[in-house]
């Protein structure tokens, strides 16, 4: 008895498929190495922060008084912080943001001046600030990439905040 021909369109989407599920299973497995490798670290009065949110969320409003910056990655999951209540270190501060199939939004105070060198490959970065007149305004630098994700930043008046 002769076997069964397996047709070439057939094997090519099986294949494929495997290769799929294996690329979802090693990003996962990568993920839940990485969230033990990478907790977070900083909280509402932490001059500092390190926000990793691995299939999961971080969430921060900062009151520090003097602000320098730190990391945010989102990997799969998402960061939400509202630095509307902190002031910035002098000169300024330095946020390095990644995010890949996740996302983060930061809110600021209608006063600083942001600098963008955000990357995006199949993503989107939107920084929605208006440029303070005054010079010496206090200075957000913002660098990284977003990879199938998004970054968001933008100011807000009191009046017009979502508050939670």
């Amino acid at each position: 008895m002769l076997a069964p021909v397996r047709s070439l369109p057939m094997r090519l989407f099986r294949s494929l498929g495997l290769i799929t599920v294996g690329v979802y299973a090693g990003f996962a497995a990568a993920a839940a190495v990485m969230k033990r490798v990478l907790p977070s670290r900083g909280d509402a009065e932490s001059d500092e922060v390190a926000l990793v949110a691995i299939f999961d969320g971080a969430k921060l409003r900062s009151r520090s008084q003097a602000f320098r910056g730190g990391s945010m990655l989102a990997w799969f999951g998402g960061v939400a912080v509202d630095l509307r209540e902190s002031q910035l270190a002098p000169p300024g501060a330095h946020l390095s943001l990644h995010s890949v199939f996740g996302g983060i939004a930061i809110r600021v105070p209608p006063g600083w001046h942001i600098e963008s060198n955000m990357r995006a490959l199949a993503g989107g970065v939107a920084v929605q600030t208006p440029q303070p007149e005054a010079a010496d305004a206090p200075r957000l630098v913002l660098d990284g990439f977003s990879l199938f994700g998004g970054v968001a930043v933008g100011a807000r008046t009191a009046e017009a905040a979502f508050e939670e």
